[in-house]
């Protein structure tokens, strides 16, 4: 199996369908008698609803319906949900608004959901929905998040004073001020963390249908969460019993977190499948995903380190206030707080941390987790102020970051900020890293590039994650409304190849081919043999679904556990059929022997007999087919170091990335060429966040001013160098495979290591993401100034 097993640079099995255009997406899928869902969105930011006239569009050729707020309201429908309560540091709960499916009294950022059209075509439902009129009487936008809490300030919800949703706090400030006290340095950083907009290849859809003869809904979705958006469905919003809704998330193109949450778009569409007795179908034009999608991170902090004379870290402070955008969305609270603060502590040894964290409503789109979800947010805090903690102290920045690393024998480490690391070498990483950079040779790079005029520069990021969400027990303790285990079958044909049918959620990450190289792995299986069915409520037990590198930690860890059944009942068959006690039954790839003979049945021997059991005895149950769940011990904590090294042109501000060296600690790694792609793809999303991504609202009016790719611009392939990739390997020891996640790595790791490398070659102490020609050529103008003045 070593070709094909674990460890193994298969191709991935799901490919070709997508390569070769036969993926089955939502917006493939269409119903018999289906009709068009089109959203009427509020143009201003804060408003008054005075009235709603849809007298003149209902009249319009084709449309079928139109509901408004009133209808939700009148159906007893319920508002969307936030899923995740945190407690404040006076010890209550956050401030959660009402957040209405469609707005009835008020609108609160472009983009709010104010009616909808059901038309037999979507070009008669937009053209219906220009025919609504609707009186608006505008109020003050509030968009700034620094400013969110100012008392002059909009105020946005009526029941939520200065926009402040919570006020919460993490560590021994007492101890951080006795540091501070005695520092013999304290470095000093402001930071801001942008907002991004999540875009993924596949906009959002949904599909609602109602079986009136059962009295079942169906939800085609471009979900990351099946089951927990059939359960917020059902138990929060519809009033509906969980056996009478099925919620089908086919092929997905990429989620990145934004397809996590449950969306009114998706209740709409089911809800007014039974008013119109009809499939309603919706698919988001790209326009319309950038004003309704929840966006990502949009951070402003302040952050100090405390050193003794040596860079020895002392003690961290941190304040941040976090947009959570016009309403919560589904895990927006968790996100500044236990997916943050609880990471500020990075990969070093500073024995005391303390974060504060304010969470502001805005007349903005909600903000939710977007790939990484709060870990790339605290790295750029960490990486940033040990980056400028070295410059303080004219120490090399690798030096003071192996000073104070967590060291390898300390293993399990228990930070300030309540996480306990299981394993790690980052001293390993870095070593690696360095020579991957060829570190030695960079100022030799540095002078070259003066004497043709352009500025130089590297960066380090040494950053952590927690991933693998999570214990329950944990999550549950820290205001989670769900547990965070993971749930898979194994199913065996009576020809003997395998089904996994899993609780997570494949969309794009590769789970077709990994989760089913580890099945067959253990079970002796060609990994063609094996299958992996996710996405329909249907047919896989209740599970969890994908985020936070989750699937193989979590998910592969629950199939290993249902392998560890089917071995189980395999050896009771063989035992019968090879006339043995159970107990002499040894299991190995595939094969069950009975030990010191060579007696043996293959694993395609017992499936076949598992469903033709003509002469089992009575207390032999037939079939093979086996489920687990699993509840993991603790968070993984992947980590590693990534090195950028940059050419800037001072004329133009033209920022090349000439050099990208990444060295991370993935755990055991099943397919090599799957987890170097992932980490390609994440550095590209870390560099589109350091580089050239930026939503811009309007702070006067609240106008989204990047709606579309002519204002908002994406990474392309030219953007990027090609990355030198290594790996280090310390086991998880609290999995089954050993595994710690990697999907979220490169986009945590890239926006400090490519601002370290900019603000490293402009000389200066920071530069506000995104990093654009304009910013650096700027900065570059102000030191050729000061440069000439001196």
């Amino acid at each position: 199996m070593a070709d094909t097993g674990i460890g193994a640079s298969v191709k991935r099995k799901e490919d070709f369908r997508f390569l070769t255009g036969q993926g089955h997406y939502t917006d493939d899928i269409n119903r018999h008698g289906q009709a068009y869902a089109y959203f009427l969105r509020s143009p201003h930011a804060h408003a008054k609803i005075k009235k709603v006239d849809t007298a003149a569009a209902s009249k319009m050729p084709g449309v079928v319906a139109i509901f408004t707020g009133a209808d939700v309201a009148a159906d007893k429908i319920g508002g969307l949900i936030c899923g995740w309560t945190v407690t404040d540091r006076f010890g209550k709960p956050h401030k959660a608004p009402p957040h209405p499916i469609l707005a009835n009294e008020k609108v609160r950022y472009v983009g709010d959901h104010v009616a909808v059209v059901i038309a037999e075509s979507i070009a008669q439902a937009k053209d219906a929905a220009e025919n609504i009129a609707v009186d608006y009487e505008q109020l003050p936008a509030v968009v700034d998040t620094a400013t969110a809490m100012d008392p002059k300030a909009a105020q946005l919800h009526a029941d939520v004073p200065n926009n402040l949703c919570y006020d919460w706090e993490l560590g021994d400030k007492a101890a951080v001020d006795a540091a501070f006290a005695k520092a013999a340095h304290v470095s000093k950083l402001d930071l801001v963390n942008n907002r991004l907009i999540p875009n993924a290849m596949e906009p959002r859809a949904a599909i609602g249908e109602y079986d009136g003869g059962t009295g079942s809904y169906t939800c085609y979705s471009t979900s990351q969460n099946p089951h927990v958006l059939r359960l917020i469905l059902c138990a929060f919003i519809m009033g509906v019993p969980e056996d009478k809704m099925r919620v089908i998330a086919p092929d997905v193109g990429g989620g990145f977190g934004s397809k996590i949450f449950c969306y009114a778009e998706e209740v709409v569409c089911t809800w007014a499948a039974k008013k119109v007795k009809r499939p309603v179908k919706w698919t988001a034009e790209r326009s319309e995903s950038f004003v309704s999608d929840a966006h990502g991170r949009d951070h402003v902090s302040h952050v100090e380190m405390a050193m003794d004379k040596d860079g020895k870290f002392l003690a961290m402070k941190v304040d941040t206030i976090a947009a959570m955008g016009a309403y919560l969305s589904t895990f927006a609270t968790c996100v500044p707080t236990y997916l943050y603060a609880t990471l500020l502590a990075g990969q070093y040894t500073a024995p005391a941390i303390y974060a504060n964290v304010k969470a502001v409503f805005t007349s903005t789109a909600p903000v939710d987790a977007y790939r990484g979800a709060g870990r790339p947010e605290a790295t750029y805090v960490v990486e940033r102020i040990v980056e400028n903690c070295a410059r303080d102290l004219k120490m090399d920045p690798a030096e003071i970051r192996r000073r104070n690393f967590v060291k390898p024998d300390a293993f399990p480490y228990q930070t300030p900020v309540a996480l306990q690391y299981d394993s790690g070498n980052y001293e390993k990483a870095l070593d690696e890293a360095l020579k991957l950079a060829d570190y030695k040779g960079f100022p030799a790079r540095k002078a070259e590039s003066a004497k043709r005029g352009k500025l130089r520069g590297i960066g380090f990021s040494a950053y952590i994650e927690a991933c693998g969400i999570a214990p329950s027990a944990v999550v549950g303790s820290l205001g989670a409304g769900v547990g965070l285990w993971e749930s898979a079958q194994i199913r065996f044909n009576p020809t003997g190849t395998a089904q996994i049918l899993t609780g997570s959620h494949s969309h794009g990450q590769g789970h077709e081919t990994t989760l089913a190289q580890v099945v067959a792995d253990q079970l002796g299986l060609s990994v063609d043999a094996v299958t992996v069915v996710h996405g329909d409520t249907s047919q896989v037990p209740f599970g969890m679904g994908t985020y936070g590198s989750r699937s193989l930690a979590v998910g592969g860890s629950a199939a290993v556990k249902a392998v560890d059944k089917i071995v189980a009942k395999g050896k009771k068959i063989a035992a019968h059929l090879l006339e043995a006690s159970v107990d002499d039954i040894q299991y190995s790839k595939g094969v069950f022997k009975v030990a010191g003979t060579d007696r043996q049945k293959t694993i395609q021997e017992i499936a076949f007999t598992a469903y033709v059991p003509h002469n089992y005895p009575k207390d032999l149950e037939p079939g093979l087919d086996e489920t687990a769940f699993y509840d993991p011990a603790n968070f993984t904590y992947p980590a590693g170091v990534h090195i950028a090294e940059v050419e800037i042109d001072p004329d133009t501000g033209v920022t090349t990335i000439v050099s990208w060296s990444a060295v991370d600690d993935f755990g055991n790694v099943v397919n090599p060429m799957v987890v170097e792609g992932q980490v390609h793809g994440g550095i590209a999303q870390g560099v589109g966040q350091a580089l050239l991504e930026a939503c811009v609202y309007d702070k006067d009016t609240g106008q989204l001013l990047t709606g579309s790719y002519m204002d908002y611009c994406m990474p392309r392939a030219d953007d990027l160098p090609s990355f030198k990739v290594g790996t280090t390997v310390t086991p998880c020891p609290h999995n089954p495979l050993g595994v710690k996640g990697c999907g979220e790595a490169g986009a945590i790791a890239a926006p400090p290591a490519l601002i370290n490398a900019i603000t490293d070659a402009l000389g200066v102490r920071d530069i506000p993401m995104p990093a654009t020609p304009e910013r650096v050529w700027r900065i570059a103008q102000k030191s050729k100034s000061k440069m000439a003045a001196e």
